[in-house]
């Protein structure tokens, strides 16, 4: 018997391979799920890494923006999405099977997308000018091949036409109709009608946008009963109540009026953008969806009030195997949240006596990025938080019943990581080894830092390589998979998924003041490591089997 581990959109799914070689779905909760398509390359039974044509992981700001991303049998956005689900157990490659060193190459000026980033206004930059964007991988028409959400005052789509290149869409499907100060993205089918929808955060405004038959997309914000957000950041769509219907959360940052509130403080006797201690947190707003008709406000009635604001990064994930999705939230300079769902609608908030709300020493951290992935196959689903420079970034194992211990240090991810603002991080197998390594994009928040500290704004893009093993740790960083090679940038948000199709992983970075990086995965691995499949759920699943 073998386990199979794959994603689709943001989801992982597990699926069982019996002797005869079916593969059948054993995920709990999950309702019936129908394989619809199966992509097959020397399918070897023993050796299994899945990529789905319809993969996307998405968290904006801190992790990019998109669906949500499932681990394990369990998007993204970042302004974050992530949905994990089940309890499993994952099996790594066998001995036999020798995995080429990663290797990535930025295609992006070669793939037909033309899209920068800019930000307007006098310098030094404030703290609501450099907060990042998100960005996206989805598939919104349904034909396969992943296509590419841009966020920013703009919103840009990009149809993937097959073979690593993309047409800009975005008049026609009517985005460029759309103005707002935009943040964070998550993608999401919330009425199950077969096509993927999109909700995008931003700064005194939030956009349900309903995809009417892969064709258009169309704002259906007021009438679905959602109201503008005061500053959302990362959101996600998970089914929270397993009722079959995605719900949605968001995340807000802080009160800021750039008319009112300070925008510049001093360091060192130079001013420069303000830090999030210089303003009062907001808390993050919860919806359920009532049956694809619209959205409630269930925020205090399903106890999700205990946030602690200033949210950054949301990841959804079943966590301690209840088959029902929890929720964590990476905030900004105040304790870390995690929701366990109790079920009867009730979400307790355990990131304290959990062990990740803060840092190895027990001190607060700024949380920006946020990824759920069991990155030492041991079944259970561990926590990752990217933090500020000078501040560890926060590998948190999961230990069972509800608690977590940092492992940071033993992984080897504090050395590396260390000077560095972190922002967007995704897990992923880029030598589909059956071990999941790590991305992160970097870039810190104050335009002129290299005036009083030794730091830079731009900063690089870091890959690490997981290595396996009893006790598994991460090695690379800078100088890992080609990645340098790469020039520095504003990093934020980021993306995964295979968009050419080939059974490799690639990413999608946002570089938030200039143009994205689409680092395609050319690792050469071999055609009997991975197998791709489209999920569609039925019965009391969602129909994107999210958390499956």
């Amino acid at each position: 018997m073998v386990w199979i581990l794959g994603t689709r959109q943001p989801i992982i799914y597990l699926l069982h391979a019996d002797t005869a070689g079916q593969l059948k779905n054993v995920n709990k909760h999950a309702g019936k799920i129908r394989i619809e398509t199966m992509t097959l390359k020397k399918f070897n039974l023993r050796q299994l890494m899945v990529v789905l044509p319809a993969c996307a992981l998405a968290f904006v700001i801190a992790c990019g923006c998109g669906q949500e991303a499932l681990y394990s049998g369990s998007a993204v956005s970042n302004l974050l999405p992530v949905a994990l689900a089940g309890h499993t157990t994952r099996t790594a490659a066998p001995a036999h099977y020798t995995a080429a060193s990663p290797a990535f190459r930025d295609v992006m000026r070669v793939s037909g997308i033309d899209y920068r980033w800019q930000i307007t206004g006098k310098r030094p930059l404030n703290i609501l000018q450099t907060i990042g964007n998100g960005c996206a991988f989805l598939d919104y028409d349904n034909d396969g091949n992943l296509d590419v959400l841009l966020v920013g005052p703009r919103l840009a789509l990009y149809r993937g036409e097959g073979g690593g290149h993309f047409e800009d869409v975005t008049k026609s499907v009517g985005l460029d109709k759309l103005h707002g100060h935009f943040l964070g993205c998550a993608v999401g089918d919330y009425d199950n009608d077969g096509y993927d929808d999109i909700y995008v955060s931003g700064y005194h405004t939030g956009l349900l946008l309903h995809n009417d038959d892969g064709h258009q997309f169309r704002d259906v914000t007021e009438a679905a009963g959602l109201k503008p957000q005061p500053w959302g950041t990362s959101c996600g769509f998970a089914d929270l109540d397993g009722d079959g219907f995605l719900d949605l959360y968001v995340a807000n940052y802080v009160h800021f009026d750039p008319k009112s509130d300070l925008l510049l403080c001093r360091t060192r006797g130079i001013l420069s953008g303000c830090g999030p201690k210089d303003y009062d947190g907001v808390k993050g707003v919860l919806y359920h969806n009532d049956h694809g008709r619209g959205f409630r406000d269930v925020t205090r009635e399903w106890t999700a009030a205990s946030a602690h604001g200033k949210g950054l990064g949301v990841a959804f994930a079943d966590f301690d195997g209840s088959g029902r999705q929890g929720v964590a939230v990476a905030n900004d300079l105040v304790a870390g949240d995690l929701f366990q769902n109790s079920s009867h609608h009730r979400l307790t908030n355990i990131g304290v006596p959990s062990g990740t709300a803060m840092d190895p020493l027990g001190e607060i951290h700024a949380g920006m990025g946020i990824d759920w992935a069991d990155y030492d196959n041991d079944g259970r689903l561990d926590l990752f938080v990217t933090t500020f420079g000078g501040e560890p970034k926060c590998l948190y194992h999961n230990d069972g019943s509800g608690l977590f211990t940092y492992t940071g240090e033993q992984a080897k991810l504090d050395g590396g990581t260390l000077p560095y603002v972190a922002w967007g991080c995704k897990f992923l197998d880029a030598d589909n080894d059956g071990w999941l390594d790590l991305v992160i994009a970097n870039g810190h928040v104050q335009d002129n830092i290299d005036r009083f500290e030794h730091a830079t704004y731009r900063q690089p893009t870091l890959f690490f390589h997981n290595r396996g093993g009893v006790h598994p740790s991460f090695e690379g960083g800078l100088k890992s998979a080609g990645f340098d090679h790469l020039p520095a940038i504003v990093g934020r948000g980021l993306a995964i998924g295979d968009f050419d199709n080939d059974g490799r992983v690639d990413i999608l970075v946002v570089d938030s003041e200039g143009a994205p990086l689409l680092l395609h995965n050319e690792t050469a691995v071999s055609d009997d490591s991975w197998i791709g499949f489209r999920l569609i759920g039925q019965g009391h699943s969602n129909r994107d089997a999210y958390g499956a």
